[in-house]
């Protein structure tokens, strides 16, 4: 329990609550429900044979069973003949091992990968991010994983749409026993078809692994860094400009300038005289007040 309680207060735990770590738990569990219900399925029809002459051969409730890996060609059961001989052994149809077995070895390897990815980021989270090697290796395996899944699950539905044709009961006694139809002693019927919706679950748990994968090699695309150069960022916001400083002037000089302004006038704020402009006197010209440059009428 310390062991626990130190990695939960280390934050390694942490990662199951980010989309990488959540999706790989989902990828670990869909992987599990896709191969557990295919690889477990044992599935039985029923029919059964009635001899009009010799009702000691009827045969009322035959069993038929398939299972796992479904090689049908291998199922059989024992018809009567209604005519006091030996039964003979008739054998289903069809071989569909490959799609099956294709589907369950990658739904296997898919949770022993998001097991084995799980641990990583959970407790090499250093090591996984080293060099950048980790995320790159991880968006690979994952984008494989995903093809994967899509070709096996779409193979594998098509052979389960044959594995229901090939274990009708219908359609076995019109392929298999036409004896039945030609015998007029000797009559065949369906008593009970059999059950697959686990092996349509199993489809379905394998398209939802398909979009699960599919999706979580964007998460792990981003940690990879490839992402950067196609991110447009936006352009760094303008700095404001800081407001001209004012200098603190007496309100007398304030109110010279707005005379300046209208036509006066302009102010020397350093202490100087303003230069007037020549003005003509009635004693002389002066630059300023009180100091005459010139006279107009000279001794």
């Amino acid at each position: 329990m310390d062991v626990v309680n130190q990695l939960v207060a280390g934050g390694h735990f942490r990662i199951v609550k980010e989309p990488l770590g959540f999706i790989k738990i989902l990828e670990w569990l869909f992987s599990i429900f896709a191969f557990a219900t295919c690889g477990s399925y044992t599935g039985q029809f029923t029919l059964s044979i009635e001899c009009i002459a010799n009702k000691s051969e009827s045969k009322p409730n035959i069993e038929v069973k398939f299972e796992y890996p479904f090689k049908l060609h291998q199922a059989y059961f024992d018809a009567p003949t209604c005519k006091g001989g030996s039964p003979n052994k008739v054998f289903l149809v069809g071989d569909y091992s490959s799609s099956a077995e294709f589907f369950v070895t990658v739904a296997v390897f898919a949770f022993l990968y998001s097991l084995g990815a799980l641990i990583v980021y959970i407790f090499m989270q250093n090591k996984y991010r080293e060099n950048n090697k980790g995320p790159m290796i991880d968006c690979i395996v994952t984008a494989v994983f995903a093809f994967l899944w899509l070709v096996s699950s779409s193979a594998w539905a098509k052979g389960l749409s044959d594995i229901k044709l090939a274990t009708d009961p219908e359609l076995v006694i019109k392929d298999q026993l036409t004896q039945c139809e030609k015998d007029e002693y000797m009559k065949c019927k369906e008593l009970r078809d059999p059950v697959v919706s686990g092996l349509n679950t199993s489809v379905a748990f394998g398209f939802l692994n398909l979009i699960i994968w599919l999706g979580n090699v964007w998460f792990v695309f981003k940690e990879t860094g490839w992402s950067t150069p196609f991110v447009k960022y936006p352009p760094p916001a303008q700095e404001k400009q800081p407001a001209p400083e004012t200098y603190n002037q007496p309100q007398g000089y304030v109110q010279q300038d707005s005379y300046a302004q209208q036509g006066g006038y302009q102010p020397d704020y350093y202490g100087q005289q303003p230069d007037y402009t020549q003005q003509p006197y009635s004693q002389g010209t002066y630059n300023q007040p009180g100091v005459p440059t010139s006279f107009s009428n000279q001794m």
